[in-house]
């Protein structure tokens, strides 16, 4: 093939030379890293430098720490991308993104048994914790409502939970001025139950929050058992206490491997119910739902009408601008896997889980505490006078050199003695890769046996249950 020769005046900076990559001035240089740059660096520069460092972090495949949904299909992903540069909030700029988490809020009212003669309303949100805050903000809201009509006080608001709520409930407590009446575990209960909730009610009661997958062991908690508690007590007194569920990963577990379970709004003092769509809703970080058994239990006041853009807009968020390809993610999965899906993966994961358990139960000294029959998670315990010489901390830091990331941590209040470890299963970490992980567990449980004058360890040494 015959070549013309190229001229240099022609030549652009990036076709002049040709530098190596690591020997390009960004890279051969320390760029600033709390400060801005004086100068630019091309592009791909920037990138490498960034790229490099996260190599640092660990595998998210094998982080067995995380409900967050760690692996998408290429599609979905495809659809992320195509729209990032999508604000939730422009519905008049972005109708069919709109309307696709109109579809995503009817699908969810319609999974959890949402009665059709209440008008039940609903609203996507930034992960879990936001819309925890919003149906907390609405059970405030209407409990004073109620007061005031009574002509009593509403300066002294509570609301009853167990100690092992995640944080965004103590937040949205101390956020809001609300006295939190907690539930402690206590001997192997590690969640809350209806006699223990009952006896924290009272008329400034707010609401009740239930757990449909407790963080520390996957349990749920017996929120007909609530329901029907509550039933009673409303009766007896003319209150109104209802209940919202924390479903944050159990609301896209429960109706479709425990389809008989009641926990949703097929119970009368359910009012609201959340899910955190980027947990077992098989979405990355971060979005979240939200769904009112009625619009009477979401207070008209709460909603503002923003005339935003060139459309009047009701909304009822802490955020305002927020991606709306998370979104468009979640109707993917919805129209994409539809229940015979989801149940095939909530099923596999749960098998996982429990032969997980299975073979954990087996290893010396450990006690399986969880083993996955309610979310597929698996925690166990160091048996107590077991003679073991390492902890749960020191098990789970030798799994990391494997690359294994599982937490250890200590139960809340009341059990504060008791160290747990505990595995996420999710879709994604398959029965292969479980095998590999327990070929590792007995390789580390070798080497602590064979160790000489070995003290277990009493501190946290990567993580803690937050």
């Amino acid at each position: 093939m015959i070549h013309k020769i190229k001229k240099k005046a022609n030549f652009s900076p990036s076709e002049e030379v040709l530098v190596p990559t690591y020997s390009r001035l960004g890279l051969a240089i320390k760029p600033p890293k709390y400060e801005m740059g004086e100068s630019s660096m091309l592009p791909d520069t920037a990138y490498n430098l960034i790229h490099d460092e996260l190599i640092l972090d660990g595998n998210s495949r094998v982080n067995l720490a995380t409900f967050v949904t760690t692996w998408m299909e290429p599609e979905a992903k495809a659809l992320m991308l195509e729209s990032f540069d999508k604000n939730m909030i422009d519905k008049d700029e972005y109708p069919q993104t709109a309307e696709i988490e109109l579809r995503c809020v009817n699908i969810l009212a319609n999974l959890w048994n949402a009665p059709e003669t209440e008008d039940a309303i609903g609203t996507s949100t930034i992960g879990s914790s936001e819309a925890c805050m919003l149906g907390g903000m609405a059970m405030k809201w209407k409990w004073r409502e109620r007061m005031k009509k009574a002509g009593k006080n509403t300066d002294r608001p509570n609301m009853i939970m167990g100690t092992n709520v995640q944080v965004c409930w103590e937040k949205f407590c101390k956020y809001w001025d609300i006295e939190a009446r907690e539930v402690p575990v206590e001997g192997d209960r590690f969640m809350m139950n209806a006699e223990e909730m009952i006896k924290r009610c009272d008329i400034n009661t707010i609401g009740v929050v239930g757990i449909l997958g407790t963080t520390f062991t996957g349990e749920y908690e017996p929120i007909e058992e609530m329901n029907d508690a509550l039933d009673k007590l409303n009766k007896k007194t003319g209150w109104d206490i209802g209940i919202h569920v924390d479903a944050a990963s159990g609301g896209l577990v429960a109706p479709f491997i425990q389809q008989d379970l009641k926990w949703d709004f097929r119970l009368k003092w359910v009012k609201s119910i959340n899910v955190s769509g980027h947990k077992y809703g098989l979405v990355y970080p971060g979005v979240g739902w939200i769904i009112w058994r009625s619009k009477e239990d979401l207070p008209e006041d709460l909603i503002f009408r923003v005339n935003y853009l060139g459309g009047d807009m009701p909304t009822f968020a802490i955020n305002f601008s927020r991606p709306g390809n998370q979104i468009i993610a979640q109707y993917y999965n919805f129209l994409r896997l539809g229940k015979e899906g989801y149940t095939r993966i909530q099923k596999t994961s749960q098998d996982v889980a429990l032969f997980l358990a299975s073979e954990i139960g087996k290893l010396e000294p450990f006690e399986i505490i969880a083993k996955g029959e309610d979310l597929p998670v698996v925690a166990w315990k160091i048996k107590e006078d077991s003679g073991a010489k390492f902890s749960l901390y020191d098990f789970t830091d030798r799994l990391r050199m494997n690359g294994w990331l599982i937490p250890a941590y200590s139960l809340p209040k009341n059990r504060e003695e008791l160290v747990i470890a505990r595995i996420v299963v999710k879709h994604g970490f398959s029965k292969d890769l479980a095998e590999e992980l327990l070929s590792d567990m007995r390789q580390h449980l070798a080497y602590f046996s064979e160790q000489d004058g070995l003290k277990p360890g009493k501190r946290p040494k990567n993580f803690h249950h937050t």
